[in-house]
C-alpha cells in the first residue's frame, strides 16, 4: 500500500509537495479544474524543481480542456524535469466541467483521447479529428496513464486503456481492472477529545461533506439533495441564483472550504462526515486502510485542506504511514 497525497493547486502547493516528500509520501497528484484552482502543469513543474524523489502527476486531466498534443507535450516536459517520477490520470470531468456549465464527457470519447495521447508519447503518428498528428522533435517516453472512474463505463475504459485506475472514496472493484488501484480520500485525523462539529475539523474536512450535496444535486437532482440533512436549505440557497449562473455557485469551495451556502447543511449533516470521508481517529483510519488494502487498493491519495495543510499532511502520515 502506497500513501500518496493530492492537492487543489495553489501558489503554495509546490511547497506542500516538497514537504510531502520529506514526510515520506509516495506521490503527489494535482487536480485539473481551472475555474477553481491554479494550473496543474505549472504547479507540477514548480514542484519538480523543488523535489527529487516523490512521484508527480495530474489527477485527473479533463480531455475537453486541451488538445491531446498539448497534454502529451506537457507530460513529456514534466518527465524531462522529473525523470522516472511521472504518471498522469484522465477522467470524464466533475468540477472541471460542471463549473463551465457542461456535463461530464462521454466515456467513449475519454478512451479515444487517452489512446491518442499514449500513441503520441510513443512517438507514433495518429489521426485526430481528421488530421494526422505526431510529436515532432521529442523523444518517446514511457509514462503510466491512469483512469479516474467510479462507475461501470469508466471502469471499462480503465480496463481497456489504463495502466491503473482511481476511485473516489471507495475501492475500485473488478477482476479485469489494472493492478494499480488508487483511492482519492479527503478528511482529517481526529484528536482524542475532538468532535466533528469543532471548528478545526470543519475547516479541515467539512468540504468533504459539502461535496456530497454538490454531487447529489448535479447527478441526481433536487429530490436527492432534499433527502440529505439540511439538503433543502442548501438547495434553496443555490436555486436563489439564476439558472444561467447557478453552475458558478454550486461548486464554490470544491474540496477546499465550506462556503456560506454550504455551512448550514454541513452542520446539519455533520454526523455523516466519517461515512463520506477519511475522517476519524488514527486507529479508525488505520483500520480503514487495512480494509482498503484487503479489497485490492494499492495506493491511497490523501488530499489535505483548510488553513493548516502542512499540519494535515503530518497528521495523516503519522496516523496511517
Amino acid at each position: 500500500m502506497r500513501i500518496s497525497c493530492a492537492f487543489a493547486p495553489s501558489f503554495s502547493t509546490p511547497h506542500h509537495i516538497a514537504l510531502a516528500e520529506e514526510l515520506g509520501y509516495d506521490r503527489a497528484w494535482c487536480y485539473d479544474s481551472p475555474a477553481l484552482y491554479g494550473d496543474t502543469w505549472m504547479t507540477l513543474a514548480m514542484a519538480a524543481a523543488r523535489t527529487s524523489r516523490i512521484g508527480l502527476g495530474p489527477a485527473v486531466l479533463i480531455p475537453s480542456l486541451r488538445h491531446p498534443m498539448v497534454n502529451a507535450a506537457a507530460i513529456v516536459s514534466l518527465a524531462e524535469l522529473a525523470p522516472g517520477r511521472v504518471a498522469a490520470a484522465f477522467g470524464a470531468g466533475f468540477s472541471g466541467r460542471y463549473t463551465l456549465g457542461e456535463p461530464p464527457m462521454r466515456w467513449a470519447d475519454v478512451g479515444d483521447y487517452v489512446r491518442t495521447v499514449r500513441s503520441l508519447l510513443q512517438g507514433a503518428e495518429v489521426t485526430w479529428k481528421g488530421a494526422v498528428i505526431k510529436m515532432l522533435e521529442r523523444n518517446p517516453v514511457d509514462v503510466p496513464l491512469l483512469i479516474g472512474a467510479d462507475g461501470p463505463k469508466g471502469r471499462a475504459v480503465a480496463a481497456e486503456v489504463g495502466d491503473g485506475v482511481f476511485g473516489s472514496g471507495r475501492p475500485p472493484l473488478g477482476d479485469d481492472l489494472p493492478s494499480w488501484r488508487g483511492v482519492l480520500t479527503f478528511g482529517t485525523v481526529l484528536g482524542d477529545d475532538e468532535r466533528l462539529s469543532d471548528e478545526r475539523v470543519m475547516d479541515a474536512a467539512g468540504h468533504a461533506l459539502a461535496v456530497v450535496y454538490h454531487g447529489s444535486y448535479e447527478r441526481s437532482g433536487a429530490d436527492a439533495v432534499d433527502q440529505l440533512p439540511g439538503g433543502r436549505l442548501w438547495r434553496e440557497a443555490v436555486e436563489a441564483v439564476s439558472p444561467e449562473r447557478r453552475h458558478l455557485v454550486v461548486h464554490e469551495g470544491h474540496l477546499t472550504r465550506i462556503t456560506d451556502r454550504d455551512r448550514a447543511a454541513v452542520q446539519a449533516g455533520i454526523d455523516l462526515l466519517p461515512q463520506v470521508s477519511f475522517t476519524g481517529t488514527a486507529a479508525e483510519l488505520r483500520d480503514r486502510v487495512t480494509r482498503f488494502q484487503e479489497a485490492g487498493v494499492t495506493e491511497i491519495a490523501y488530499q489535505p485542506a483548510g488553513d493548516d495543510i502542512p499540519g494535515e499532511l503530518k497528521r495523516f502520515i503519522a496516523a496511517v504511514g
